[in-house]
């Protein structure tokens, strides 16, 4: 068991708050003493076991100067949601907390604050990571990528070398981007995208679509 040295608070109350609740129990060194959301959104005092607490004063319950923050929101409204509450945490004083699975393969240069790294992630050498993103399971970043801040990378999604993911970008689940790429501030990839050139800025891409390749050597008779 993991000893627990340090404090954190959640904000958010989704299957997704609960998850990470779980990992971080289970494989780092904070102890999760409570959740938090907006008033508007409270309407019990407990969730999942620990206490729900208003955000709206929370600095008064759980001062900045000894609890964590992790904001604990997925990508609606292209991660904007996420980064309003993770401004307003640090405007509270919260130092807000980033995980990286233990069983995540991590050569990355930097990785910014209230990051969630996911299990069986591969983060090649001279990554840079920015604030605010998360990194669901089984992804591939290669080699001198840049990520920014607010990005959500959903599952299985293959980053080749030397890519820019512009800030408040989602990749869908089995999205690929070819070497080189930069995808646009707030970009979208549906399932499955095949990304071979650069994105325009706030567009969504969806499909891909196999050709065949004519070569005259080694044809089949």
């Amino acid at each position: 068991m993991i000893k627990k040295s340090k404090k954190a608070i959640l904000f958010g109350t989704s299957g997704q708050a609960e998850v990470m609740d779980y990992l971080l129990t289970n494989d780092s060194e904070y102890e999760i003493v409570a959740f938090t959301s907006t008033s508007d959104f409270i309407n019990t005092g407990t969730v999942y076991g620990r206490p729900l607490v208003a955000f709206e004063g929370i600095e008064n319950m759980y001062p900045p100067d000894q609890y964590e923050m992790h904001i604990a929101i997925g990508y609606n409204t292209e991660n904007t949601i996420r980064r309003k509450f993770y401004d307003a945490a640090k405007l509270k004083g919260y130092k807000l907390l980033t995980y990286i699975s233990s069983k995540c393969t991590n050569y990355a240069n930097k990785i910014g604050d209230n990051c969630f790294i996911f299990e069986d992630n591969t983060i090649q050498p001279f990554v840079e990571i920015g604030n605010n993103c998360i990194l669901w399971s089984g992804n591939h970043i290669g080699h001198h990528s840049k990520i920014f801040d607010n990005v959500f990378i959903s599952s299985h999604v293959v980053i080749s070398g030397h890519c820019k993911i512009g800030e408040n970008s989602f990749l869908g689940v089995n999205s690929t981007l070819r070497d080189g790429i930069i995808l646009a501030p707030y970009t979208t990839l549906g399932a499955g995208c095949l990304i071979v050139k650069d994105t325009e800025p706030g567009k969504t891409y969806i499909g891909t679509k196999a050709t065949l390749f004519e070569k005259n050597e080694h044809r089949f008779k």
